[in-house]
């Protein structure tokens, strides 16, 4: 028996995530993306990273306090991981800002967009613009504080871009820390007079240049600005929580107190406000990155939204109709019809939408059962529900308070739907509800029917637009038991005898997945047709992994498309042979999971709501479900093929974990998104040239 256990076989789950940033940036570099396109990658690496430093740095310095002894899957203690991860990300931030300084910003300087880096560099005309613009607009709204005997050192929130300062009495030599708070509610990018193209001032450049209007007794000495990042990790026992909802709104304060992990200076900043800054703060050295360029590269994100600089972005991408279900036709009579697959963003999120909403104005529907995991700031979702229930329907509406950086939001939605009456729950302690599903009881001259929606997405109208996704709609009588059966679940912990199709983590989803990995390798032993294919987020699991190994060996052949995290190194000879692993970054952010198993030519393909990770299969409420209409399962297959046959867009993973994209020359060029836009246009009858169609970037790295 082969020893799957030996550390060199894995990849460390947080130098394998910033290996996905470093793809992400790598769009930032790519010359066959427009130009704001690549200011937009090169923003999502900066959001990026701010995420994985609050979450994953965080839970790494926590793990030191706690005197966590245990090694991870590649062999590493902890103060290793702090260690070699340190070294990484200030490797990837200097990149950052090279690509920054030497390449994006000269382009931009060529189509005639400018930033004034430093005030002093402003032209007269553009001074007097801008200390007006401090007067009127921005002066009002700042707080300036100073430190001293009298004033202790204040607390400076998580994320926030603020400028220090030592100022001096006039007439004295003593020096004093100062510091102020960019303001948030102010835009961040300031455009000034220009005699050619268009020109830009950063609001701390503005706010700088007139720091000596906010210490009107004082000389300031010199100032610079700075930003932190805090741990902002949510640690919370259920068990003790009297309500949950209290509990978390007092945890998501508690974030602005949180331990000090990461602190951004001007690469040039003055000695003694360092010293300062260091010394109350608490930071440790290596969790200090001196920054040659602005801080906080968000920024571009903004400029991105900017009108004028169409010329500079792919065309805007709009989704395309999903050809079962035409305009004005019942949506039920439609499902009743057929199962339906949608393919988002290729195809419009709508049908979801209006499913829900048809659902609540139906005089036959009598209950409607959804769980939310995350929703869009003004949900038409949530309004539905809310008509549901003020029209005299059962809702029952599970909310997850715990989905990270969202908890806010959902509060807020759980308290709107439990004043329009729906019935809120909240989940199961302990378990993160990740799952995506929605049933509709429906009364009919036959009888009670369940119309179910199944995701592996979220119920999010603006995140449709940005990440692929597959949903199933279907009437399917064993679905609609199933998800009965996991309401049921979910809202009194009855668990059923049995599932009819749908397979459930916490306590099903491993071992099924385990079986299924088993059943190829037997297969391939005996001589039958063996192959795997997986499309997920992230593989960091290592008994999933020692299954596709021993796969391997057996003589199977595995496809994996991983985006993010993969602690599996493919092409290790006697152990990975089989298996190549490829990761693609576009214009979407690819979300999709999707399972294809050979079964000896009975295929099988599944979809879900869950990686190959510990805290999915062991810590969250997922579904997978099946594909089981041929020509369905058919559409599935093809999506997969597609994305195996990218040339432009995936990188391949080499057997030391690192990447490399595929080499073009000699190859049919292949962009698996651009072709899924085409696609989507073929099945509802339109032509498409998507060489002209833009498509949004979002700003998540799913940490």
């Amino acid at each position: 028996m082969k020893d799957f256990d030996r550390k060199d076989y894995y990849v460390n789950r947080e130098l394998s995530w910033l290996m996905f940033d470093e793809r992400v940036l790598g769009e930032a570099t790519d010359t066959s993306n427009p130009l704001m396109e690549r200011l937009k990658f090169l923003s999502i690496t900066a959001s990026n990273l701010d995420e994985f430093f609050m979450v994953r740095v965080a839970s790494l310095i926590d793990m030191k306090h706690a005197g966590y002894a245990k090694r991870d899957i590649a062999g590493m203690t902890v103060d290793e991981q702090l260690e070699v991860v340190s070294a990484k990300t200030h490797e990837l931030v200097d990149t950052q800002y090279f690509v920054l300084l030497h390449t994006l910003l000269p382009l931009m300087e060529v189509e005639g967009i400018s930033f004034v880096t430093r005030h002093e560099h402003l032209t007269s005309e553009q001074a007097e613009y801008v200390d007006r613009y401090f007067e009127e607009e921005v002066y009002p709204v700042l707080t300036p504080m100073a430190v001293d005997s009298s004033r202790p050192f204040p607390l400076v929130r998580n994320r926030t871009l603020n400028i220090g300062a030592l100022i001096s009495k006039k007439g004295e030599d003593t020096r004093d820390f100062a510091t102020v708070q960019v303001p948030g509610v102010l835009g961040r990018i300031v455009e000034i007079p220009s005699d050619e193209g268009r020109t830009f001032i950063l609001l701390e450049e503005v706010i700088e240049r007139n720091m000596a209007k906010l210490f009107l007794n004082y000389d300031v000495v010199c100032a610079y600005p700075y930003r932190i990042m805090r741990n902002a990790d949510l640690t919370i026992d259920e068990e003790e929580a009297a309500d949950l909802l209290k509990e978390i709104e007092r945890q998501i304060k508690r974030r602005q107190w949180g331990e000090v992990i990461r602190l951004e200076v001007a690469d040039d900043i003055d000695g003694e406000l360092m010293k300062i800054l260091k010394e109350e703060l608490s930071v440790r050295e290596d969790g200090i990155y001196r920054i040659a360029g602005p801080i906080d590269l968000t920024f571009f994100m903004k400029l991105y939204g900017y009108e004028g600089f169409d010329h500079l972005k792919r065309p805007a991408y709009t989704p395309r109709p999903v050809p079962e279900i035409r305009d004005g036709e019942d949506i039920f009579a439609a499902i009743r019809g057929h199962d339906i697959l949608m393919h988002h963003p290729y195809q419009t999120f709508d049908p979801v939408i209006n499913f829900v909403r048809s659902a609540a104005k139906d005089p036959d529907v009598l209950a409607i059962k959804q769980t939310l995991y995350r929703v869009s700031g003004n949900s038409p979702i949530i309004a539905a529900l809310a008509e549901a229930a003020e029209n005299g329907k059962q809702v029952t509406v599970l909310v997850e308070l715990k989905a990270r950086f969202d908890e806010e939001n959902n509060i807020v939605w759980a308290r709107k739907l439990e004043k329009a009456g729906c019935h809120v729950i909240y989940g199961l302690v302990g378990l993160k509800t990740h799952c995506k599903i929605t049933l509709v009881v429906r009364r009919e001259e036959d009888g009670i029917r369940r119309y179910v929606h199944l995701g592996t997405g979220n119920y999010n109208d603006s995140t449709a637009k940005l990440y692929t996704d597959l949903g199933l709609l279907t009437c399917a009588e064993q679905m609609g038991e199933d998800a009965t059966a996991v309401f049921n679940m979910l809202s009194g912990y009855s668990e059923p005898l049995y599932w009819n199709r749908l397979t459930l983590a916490p306590l099903w989803l491993k071992d099924r997945f385990l079986h299924l990995i088993g059943r190829e390798a037997e297969n391939a032993r005996a001589g039958k047709r063996a192959y795997i294919v997986a499309k997920v987020n992230s593989i960091c699991d290592k008994e999933v992994i020692k299954a596709l190994y021993e796969a391997s060996c057996a003589g199977v052949k595995i496809e994996l498309i991983v985006r993010g995290i993969c602690c599996l190194k493919p092409g290790i000879k006697d152990v990975s042979e089989n298996i190549s692993v490829r990761s693609i970054v576009g214009d979407f952010l690819e979300h999709s999971r999707i399972f294809y198993f050979e079964n000896a030519g009975n295929r099988e393909v599944y979809c879900g709501s869950s990686d190959w990770m510990p805290r999915n299969l062991l810590r969250r409420v997922e579904i997978m479900f099946p594909i089981l209409d041929e020509s369905l399962k058919e559409r599935v297959i093809y999506i997969l093929e597609t994305l195996l046959s990218d040339t432009e867009k995936a990188r391949i993973e080499l057997d030391d974990g690192t990447y490399e994209r595929l080499e073009r020359r000699h190859r049919e060029p292949v962009n698996a998104q651009m072709a899924f836009c085409e696609w989507a246009a073929a099945l509802c009858g339109k032509e498409d040239t998507v060489e002209n169609s833009r498509v949004f970037i979002p700003i998540e790295g799913g940490v």
